[in-house]
C-alpha cells in the first residue's frame, strides 16, 4: 500500500535525521522543521519524512550547500518552486542513518512562500481534526484511483490537493489575522 498507517516511529525517524544533519551543519546558523504529512499525529501517508532547513541570511545558503555535499547530499536545483532547494542522497555515499530513513530535504529562505505553505499547513492539520481527517481520505482515494502507483498518486496529488491545501492556509492566515486584531 501507498499509504501507510501512521507510526509514531516517524517522528523519531525525523529526530536520527536531525542529528545526522546537525553534525554536518555544525556551526552555522540555521534551524530544521519536520514538515508535511508524517510530522502530523495520527495522520496516515506516505513513509517519507519531509525536512525543511531554514536560513534567515542569503549569505547562509552556501555554507548549508557545502555542509549537506559533505556528508553526502547533493543540490538538486529547486524542481520548479522558487525559493525551495531540493537536496537528495549521492549514490556514492554510504551512511547508517541519512541513506536507510527515505526523506526529501528541502532548504528554504526564513519566510519564503513554500516555507509558509508547509508550516502553516502542519500547523493546521495538527490542530483540526476534522481536516486531518479530510485531508486523510483525500490521500486514500488518490491512492487507489492511481492503483497505488507512486508517480501516478503523486501528480493527482499535485492537483487535487492544491486547492485544499490553499483553503486550508486561506482559513488559517484568516485565523491569524483575526487574533492579532
Amino acid at each position: 500500500m501507498l499509504i501507510k498507517k501512521y507510526t509514531p516511529n516517524w517522528i523519531s525517524d525525523f529526530m536520527h535525521l536531525k542529528l545526522e544533519i546537525e553534525n554536518g551543519l555544525n556551526g552555522i546558523e540555521y534551524q530544521i522543521e519536520h514538515v508535511g504529512s508524517t510530522s502530523i499525529p495520527n495522520l496516515d501517508s506516505k513513509a517519507i519524512i519531509d525536512i525543511d532547513i531554514i536560513y534567515e541570511n542569503e549569505s547562509e545558503f552556501e555554507k548549508i550547500k557545502s555542509g549537506l555535499i559533505k556528508i553526502g547530499y547533493y543540490h538538486n536545483g529547486n524542481q520548479g518552486i522558487e525559493m525551495r532547494e531540493v537536496f537528495k542522497r549521492n549514490a556514492e555515499s554510504s551512511h547508517g542513518v541519512l541513506d536507510t530513513i527515505t526523506h526529501h530535504l528541502y532548504v528554504c529562505i526564513k519566510n519564503c512562500e513554500p516555507l509558509q505553505r508547509h508550516i502553516l499547513m502542519r500547523d493546521f492539520l495538527r490542530k483540526n481534526d476534522w481536516a486531518r481527517l479530510k485531508y486523510q481520505e483525500m490521500k486514500y482515494q488518490l491512492a487507489e484511483k492511481a492503483n497505488q502507483n507512486k508517480k501516478l498518486y503523486d501528480g493527482l496529488k499535485e492537483l487535487n490537493v492544491n486547492e485544499f491545501i490553499d483553503e486550508i492556509i486561506a482559513m488559517e492566515k484568516t485565523n491569524l489575522r483575526s487574533s492579532y486584531s
